[in-house]
């Protein structure tokens, strides 16, 4: 389903076991940043509190807005308009939803707060638990990658990617990797 920022969806019992088992074993990160939506927020209270840490709801870590698509299907959407659809795909910057988000717009509101975290915590661990659209956009803001690639990614459901900052810039280690793959790379 296409759960932008205007469907404050709670997790499923299904997504509560895949974020559980994404995050299984130790807990490395000194801090957890989250997005204020209720999928995201709920699930970083309960791992913040586990793990005996301080969380932050950051606002512009909300997932993009999709606009009249959403909290539909891919199928409802493809069945309103297959070439919207397919516009949307090839070329997601020129070819948005009704009354969705500006996409530049969104990667700027992600990329701000994003390098805001990366000030604020400098030298942290952090885990930021998010949605797939401000995960992809935080990593087309890593990679300098033109934004019209946004959709090219694929964000597994309770993926993780890794991301290293160091005195050269971001570099992206690991994406949809479990945190055991994670923790075997230093």
């Amino acid at each position: 389903n296409y759960l932008g920022h205007s469907v404050d969806d709670p997790l499923s019992e299904l997504g509560w076991q895949q974020m559980r088992k994404a995050v299984s074993g130790t807990s490395p990160w000194q801090q957890i940043i989250s997005s204020p939506m209720l999928r995201c927020r709920a699930f970083a209270e309960e791992l913040a509190n586990d793990a005996e840490l301080d969380y932050k709801v950051i606002d512009n870590l909300k997932e993009v807005g999709f606009g009249r698509w959403e909290g539909k299907t891919r199928a409802e959407v493809q069945a309103m308009s297959q070439q919207n659809y397919d516009d949307f795909y090839r070329d997601p910057v020129n070819c948005r939803p009704e009354g969705a988000e500006d996409l530049n717009n969104f990667i700027a509101r992600v990329s701000t707060a994003y390098d805001d975290l990366i000030a604020t915590y400098k030298g942290k661990h952090l885990l930021v638990v998010c949605h797939a659209g401000v995960m992809r956009a935080i990593i087309s803001h890593v990679l300098k990658a033109p934004p019209i690639t946004l959709y090219q990614l694929h964000v597994s459901n309770a993926g993780m990617s890794r991301l290293r900052h160091d005195q050269q810039g971001g570099k992206l280690i690991h994406h949809n990797v479990s945190l055991q793959a994670m923790e075997a790379t230093p």
